[in-house]
């Protein structure tokens, strides 16, 4: 009993010495980072926990409902492939073919109007965002120093530093991007409170524009440009210029990192399955949507080609444009997408007119060689052998 309790009065004191810490080094985000994945059974974020976080509205205008093809939900999901999709937990799959929907299921209790995080689909609407404030000339040109929007990157080597850098994932910058450690960038970023405190601890470190290296914190810094560059909040640039015109059913939730803070951008805007749909439509029409052009079709051409870097093993990069990723050549299709990390996807095979969205709340690792997600290929084979034709 003695040593019970002896080994009770030391567990007590680590803890205590534990939280002194994280306190002490202004790390509090970890506490609500624990409260809300191992105390709910879980080592990562869920896809529809917004509701722990401060958001602000995108809204949405106008719905324009998505045509139902003839052959609408005529084909089922082929055996093996949906081995996969339980496997990896899907909600949902929708598939829009010539424009319309042709394909829509959804598990688990999830629906057509149900919220899920995007996660890091978020960067690519970030993208189109800065593709629109271009069109507008409230950014003057994809070269454009960062510096022009935010003074800590006038001087030094921050100096060399332009928005396609940050569009492109090659910005130099040393930014953190571990997943697992709950000290680094991403998990400060997603539970912290002071985004753009957090992000001033971080500065350019090797030459922009050269390697490729994938920085969620890149994308937080497009959202300080375009708040600058627009004088609204990317929620509010985002309901005026993409969202309202897309004609969605319901309206949007972006995270924030606290009440009237700045936007998650590399994450969190919250949405359900048909209506990301509309944003992959809008790319297979070179940025426009029902005739009228939302973003340039310069910048949707040029946001789908492959960006020319490096990556860190010193091969020419073959996956990434504007923040979207890209598989140059599957079956003969040349295919980009958008991707969270928990298997959130919006594909688009352009020689098909397919868009295909799915979401879930698991995703394969990526393979060894090009940095896609295994399962990413079960939801484009099941899609082209259902409606392929």
């Amino acid at each position: 009993m003695k040593v019970l309790k002896k080994i009770g009065k030391w567990l007590l004191i680590i803890l205590i010495i534990l939280n002194l810490s994280i306190v002490f080094s202004g790390r509090t985000y970890i506490f609500k980072a624990i409260g809300n994945t191992y105390f709910k059974g879980r080592s990562g974020p869920s896809i529809d926990e917004y509701q722990i976080f401060e958001n602000r509205e995108v809204a949405n205008g106008t719905h324009v409902a998505w045509y139902h093809s003839k052959q609408y939900n005529s084909k089922k999901i082929p055996a093996e492939a949906q081995k996969e999709f339980d496997a990896m937990q899907s909600v949902a799959y929708v598939i829009i073919k010539n424009d319309s929907m042709i394909h829509e299921q959804y598990w688990d209790g999830y629906g057509e109007d149900s919220y899920t995080n995007s996660f890091s689909m978020a960067k690519t609407f970030v993208s189109i965002l800065v593709g629109i404030a271009l069109d507008e000339g409230k950014i003057k040109s994809i070269d454009q120093p960062v510096g022009d929007f935010l003074p800590e990157y006038r001087t030094g080597e921050n100096s060399k530093l332009t928005v396609k850098h940050l569009l492109t994932m090659s910005s130099g910058v040393d930014f953190d991007e571990s997943y697992k450690n709950p000290l680094a960038y991403p998990a400060a970023a997603y539970y912290g409170k002071d985004l753009k405190a957090l992000t001033a601890k971080y500065s350019v470190t090797e030459e922009p524009g050269k390697t490729f290296k994938y920085l969620s914190g890149n994308t937080i810094l497009l959202g300080f440009i375009l708040e600058k560059a627009t004088g609204k909040t990317i929620s509010q640039y985002a309901s005026e210029k993409l969202w309202t015109p897309l004609g969605p059913k319901n309206k949007a939730f972006w995270s924030l990192d606290h009440e009237g803070g700045e936007e998650k951008s590399y994450c969190c805007f919250n949405s359900n399955a048909p209506d990301f749909a509309r944003i992959g439509e809008m790319f297979l029409d070179s940025g426009k949507w029902n005739g009228i052009q939302i973003v340039s079709q310069e910048y949707a051409v040029n946001s789908t080609k492959l960006a020319d870097l490096v990556d860190i093993s010193g091969s020419k990069q073959q996956k990434y444009g504007y923040a979207w990723w890209i598989i140059p050549n599957y079956k003969g299709h040349y295919i980009y997408y958008a991707r969270g990390i928990l298997g959130q996807y919006i594909l688009c095979i352009p020689d098909k007119k397919m868009v295909v969205v799915r979401l879930g709340k698991k995703r394969e690792k990526q393979l060894p060689t090009e940095d896609h997600p295994k399962d990413v290929y079960s939801y484009i084979d099941a899609a082209l052998e259902m409606y392929g034709d």
